[in-house]
């Protein structure tokens, strides 16, 4: 095996996008002075990701129109009532700004990135947008570390289809079977990178999925400090995995 770079996921594999979601939508409702019909801001916080998700998949099928619709729709949903695209937006750009003053890397990014800054290319493949990636990763301080940023928006191509990280794995002309790739979901990553020929890394961080029965390919990591070992790389940062 001669893995020559890594591909990443951002949300949830390099950003901790759960809890700064969580946080900010927590801060937002309590500045607002509503949770929109629910008994809690709890309840309010578990409706709002399960219309996050649901919002995706559409979004991801080519159901839900472009991002900022997909994005108005699910504002909508969520207050359970028609808003105008200015009152939707409004909406979001003020959950917003609470949602990024909780944006945070997970503790073991840099660490691993200054570990394989010597023996790996890097870059990113992301079923978002460019524009919110950009951002994300200028603002976290990483985005200087990638080759390339490439997302679904923009490629019209949305994980886990094969031809999604193929196109990745062209803009860094190479095959995939020289290019590992790291994500969070065990079949939009593990099993998308995997059936695509790369060599494919699923970081189940918490044991969010372990009651899921893990796909068939991905290697399983509970951080990236195991990393390292798996690409073989000629360094001591990497740690023996938790799953065995």
């Amino acid at each position: 095996m001669d893995i020559k770079a890594v591909l990443w996921d951002v949300d949830d594999t390099l950003f901790d996008y759960t809890a700064a979601d969580r946080a900010g939508m927590r801060d937002h409702l309590t500045a607002e002075g509503l949770s929109l019909g629910h008994d809690s801001v709890e309840d309010a916080l578990t409706r709002w990701r399960e219309l996050t998700s649901l919002h995706w998949r559409r979004y991801a099928a080519g159901e839900g129109g472009d991002w900022d619709s997909t994005r108005r729709d699910r504002v909508r949903d969520f207050h359970g009532q028609p808003l105008s695209d200015a009152e939707a937006d409004a909406w979001f750009e003020r959950y917003i700004a609470h949602y990024e003053r909780a944006w945070t890397l997970f503790p073991d990014v840099v660490p691993v990135l200054d570990a394989l800054a010597a023996s790996h290319r890097h870059a990113v493949l992301s079923n978002s947008s460019l524009p919110v990636q950009e951002r994300k990763l200028r603002a976290l301080g990483v985005w200087d570390r990638f080759e390339t940023v490439l997302c679904a928006e923009q490629l019209g191509i949305h994980k886990p289809a094969a031809e999604a990280f193929h196109v990745a794995c062209e803009a860094l002309e190479l095959p995939p079977h020289e290019v590992a790739y790291v994500g969070d979901h065990p079949e939009i990553d593990g099993r998308g990178a995997a059936d695509a020929g790369l060599l494919s890394v699923w970081i189940d961080r918490g044991g969010l999925y372990a009651t899921v029965d893990p796909p068939v390919g991905p290697h399983r990591i509970a951080t990236l400090a195991e990393l390292p070992a798996i690409l073989g790389s000629d360094t001591r940062f990497g740690a023996p995995s938790t799953f065995g």
